[in-house]
């Protein structure tokens, strides 16, 4: 198993993130975006 990846975000870069979800981008985009807040925020 690799190592465990952790991601930290500036409030701004959180924000961006969440505002993708209501974006009209394709939906694999906002999948990608949520599983990286998820990450950041543990």
């Amino acid at each position: 198993m690799g190592a465990r990846i952790r991601v930290f975000l500036t409030h701004n870069q959180d924000k961006t993130l969440l505002n993708l979800r209501n974006a009209d981008v394709p939906q694999k985009v906002k999948d990608r975006a949520e599983i990286i807040r998820l990450n950041a925020h543990g």
